[in-house]
Formats: structure tokens, C-alpha cells, sequence
């Protein structure tokens, strides 16, 4: 045999540092340990998603902003299209009646928008089962003090 200094009976130590160091620490040390780790990961989490949503609100912004210039171009295309019917209109009747006509176009089209855009907030329920739940929250309450 071989002079090792190991005991022959005994296994090499196949433990890892962290296993080592588990059965050597109190469990308050590992609780300790474990609860600054915990800690530390939370915070990186919260770092994350502050320069995610950071991130999100800036290309959200941008977007909204071209979202904005694209409303303003398309109303100016509908505006000088208007005048174009009006003017090509008024070659063929005058333009004080394709003004008119024009502007009877138009409010059709408002009207029926209008008309849509009502029926699509009447069918808006809100937030029915949040507000079921925040009924039953007083009923909770009471019976907890009840059985005081």
C-alpha cells in the first residue's frame, strides 16, 4: 500500500465546496445566506425590468409620435382631397353647391363613425369580475370581526 496519509477505509473526498461548506455552516449561517442571495436577485430583477420598461417607454413614445404625424398626414390628404372633389365638382355645377355636396359626404361618413364608435362603448362591461370580487371584500371583513 501506498503512504497517501488517507486512511485505507475512507473514501476520497468527493464533496463539492458548497457541500462542504453546508455541512460546516449553522443553519442560521445557510438561512442567512440564502436570504442575501434571495435579496440580491431580487434586486437585479427589479434593475432589469426598470431598463426594460425604460426601454419599452421610449420606442412606445416613438411610436406613438410617428403614430401622431401619420393622423396629421392622413388628415391633410383627406383635406386636399376634398378640395379636389369640391373644385373638379364645381366645374360641373358650381362650387357653392360641391361645397355642399362635399360637405354632406362628410358628415354621412361622421355620422356612421359616430354611430359605430357609440355602439362599441356601449358594449364596454368595465371590469365585472374585479368589481364582483371587491363586492364580497366588505362581507369578508365583517365575518372576521364577527368571530372576534
Amino acid at each position: 500500500m501506498t503512504d497517501s496519509g488517507a486512511h485505507p477505509f475512507e473514501r476520497p473526498d468527493d464533496r463539492t465546496p458548497s457541500e462542504r461548506q453546508a455541512e460546516e455552516s449553522s443553519l442560521g449561517e445557510l438561512i442567512g445566506e440564502v436570504s442575501r442571495d434571495f435579496s440580491t436577485l431580487m434586486r437585479q430583477e427589479v434593475a432589469l425590468a426598470k431598463a426594460e420598461l425604460t426601454q419599452s417607454a421610449k420606442r412606445a413614445g416613438k411610436g406613438a409620435g410617428l403614430f401622431g404625424g401619420a393622423g396629421i398626414a392622413g388628415h391633410m390628404t383627406l383635406l386636399f382631397l376634398s378640395i379636389a372633389l369640391w373644385w373638379g365638382l364645381g366645374y360641373l355645377m358650381g362650387n357653392a353647391w360641391s361645397a355642399v355636396i362635399v360637405a354632406v359626404i362628410w358628415a354621412i361618413i361622421a355620422a356612421i363613425l359616430a354611430m359605430t364608435g357609440k355602439k362599441e362603448m356601449d358594449e364596454i362591461k368595465g371590469m365585472p369580475k374585479t368589481e364582483e370580487t371587491l363586492k364580497k371584500i366588505p362581507d369578508a371583513v365583517k365575518r372576521n370581526e364577527e368571530n372576534r
